[in-house]
Formats: structure tokens, sequence, C-alpha cells
């Protein structure tokens, strides 16, 4: 994806530039974005964006740019914490197929974590594939382990705990990885891709692999219940959207690389509901994708989880 498509995709979101003006002129290849010196000089010291989106580079590279522009990971994490980060590892593919979370980008957020002081990272995923060829061959059992993190199943109901959902509408309570249950922080790392049942898996369709019965997900309500299990009271303190490579059909599983696209993107922020939206629309200059068929976003904004006007918060938009 170029810049111009970068940006549009964000505008389309309504999103507001901050900390000064910015102009976006066409000079016929490219959109070329010019800030005063005084605006960028007022964000760095901010740093207190809702939103960063990031393009252009390695996955470690935006991530390690996005936090910076957070404010740091140790606004997020504090020593001693025992920590889960939970990316997609769903599925029996390599990194090149987009179907799970790019390992490059896993191996980061754990490094970044130890770094803030965290006393342990685990990370886990209820795989739809054979859990072990999943963790193995998605690459982020061993960049999880190379980086100091612990991986653990979630294969058998014994590692589940009966949590409460008070405000769900389909979904009143459910089972959850006690990973989960038992951290003091976790952080949500999806990738950005299509699906046949829910249109989109992105940060909210990501809680699926925190909790045991999803069958019961798929009879009722499917958009529903994921609007309502984010309504656990254990939140993630950030939502890191994979978006290096897109899976723009044959979604979730995937077929061969004909279904993959690489745009090299990253959207972060503690919105659940804002970053899905942005990461919607970053969809769509793929393959169009209307944000009222993913609907579930919507949901979870009824539910009060977020927003999905972007002009209403502080969005970080960058190039690496």
């Amino acid at each position: 994806m170029d810049r111009r498509k970068f940006l549009r995709s964000l505008a389309l979101t309504g999103a507001a530039a901050v900390g000064g003006t910015v102009a976006i002129k066409e000079d016929g290849k490219m959109g070329i974005l010019t800030q005063s010196v005084n605006a960028q000089t007022k964000r760095r010291a901010a740093a207190n964006y809702d939103l960063v989106a990031v393009l252009g580079g390695e996955p470690e590279a935006m991530f390690l740019k996005a936090i910076a522009e957070m404010g740091g990971m140790g606004k997020f994490i504090k020593k001693g914490d025992k920590v889960v980060v939970k990316p997609n590892i769903g599925w029996d593919k390599t990194p090149e197929l987009a179907a799970n979370t790019n390992p490059k980008l896993v191996s980061a957020v754990i490094k970044e974590c130890f770094k803030a002081g965290a006393k342990e990272v685990v990370v886990f995923d209820h795989t739809c594939d054979d859990w072990r060829k999943a963790y193995a061959n998605s690459g982020i059992e061993a960049a999880a382990k190379a980086a100091g993190a612990k991986v653990v199943p979630a294969h058998q109901e014994s590692y589940y705990r009966q949590v409460s959902l008070p405000n769900g509408k389909s979904l009143k309570s459910t089972k959850i990885h006690e990973a989960i249950v038992n951290c003091d922080k976790w952080i949500n790392i999806p990738v950005l891709k299509n699906h046949g049942g829910a249109q989109m898996t992105i940060a909210m369709k990501n809680y699926m692999g925190i909790v045991w019965d999803r069958g019961f997900f798929h009879a009722n309500d499917l958009q529903q219940c994921i609007a309502d299990v984010c309504t656990y009271a254990k939140r993630p303190v950030l939502n890191i959207v994979d978006a290096y490579r897109l899976m723009k059909t044959s979604g979730p599983r995937g077929r061969s690389a004909a279904d993959v696209v690489l745009t090299k993107g990253l959207f972060l922020s503690q919105d659940i509901v804002a970053v899905d939206t942005a990461a919607v629309n970053f969809f769509s200059q793929v393959r169009d994708m209307p944000l009222n068929k993913v609907t579930h976003i919507s949901k979870a904004q009824d539910h009060k989880l977020g927003i999905m006007d972007l002009s209403k918060l502080k969005v970080r938009r960058v190039r690496v």
C-alpha cells in the first residue's frame, strides 16, 4: 500500500490530525505530509495519543515507533507485572500466509515488556488447528521463547476459568484461559485479515482465542458474542494490530499466497473499538469492506467499550 492510500484510509475514518496544522499535498505520485516544527515538538512532548498508525517498515520497527509515540511501554507495563501477550496463533500456517500474527512483532512486544520491568510474559492461543503444529509453524513459539516468554498450551478445558459477563446481551458468561484470569496485564496482538463468518478478524475477534467454548459464539449471534466477550473486566492495556501482511480473501485460514497482500502497516491503541475501526478502513484500501458489515464493532461501541468516530480522538500517523 502506498502512502497516499494509507493517508486516505485514515481520512475515511474522519481521523483528526493533532498537535498542529497538517497539510496533505498531491504531487501526482504520493501524498506529502508537511508539519510545522512546533507541531512535531508538541507531539513528542505529549506522546499522549489515543491511536497511532504506522506504515512502511518491518514489524519490529513499526511497533517500536508506535510505542515510542505512545510514550513508551513503561506507561502500560510496570515493574513486577505478570503479563500475557496474546497473538493470533490459530492456524498451522507459515508467517508468509498471514493467517497468524507476525512472529517478529510478537518478539518485539515481549522484549519491550521485559525492558519495562515485567516479571514474566506468557504467550498462548486457543488454536483452531493442532496447537503444537500451529505454535511451531507460525514461528511464534520459537520467537516468543527466544525473547524470554513462557509459551503455554490452551487445548484443554481444564486451563479455563468461568467468568461472568453481566453486561453481555447474548453471552452472559464464558470460560477464559487462566493465564488471562491470573495475569496483571495483557496485550492483544491480532493479525488483520478477512473472516468468512465475522467479516473481519482484528482485536475484538482475537478474544475468541482466550475462551473455551467458541461453538456457543457461532450458534448464538457471532457478532454480538464477540462484542459481549470484550466486556470482560480485565481488558487489554494495549491492542496492537499487525497489518504487515493482509489476508484479503479466504480468511481466516487462507489457502495460498494469492490471498495475501504486503501492506506494511500497524495500529496501536487502548481503545479496541477505535483500533478495529481504523484497521477496517485500512483493509478497505485492498478490498472493499464497509464498516457497517463488521457489526461487532458498533455493538462494542454500544457497550461503551470505545468509539468509532476517530475525529474525536488524538491520532498520530507516521511512516518509517
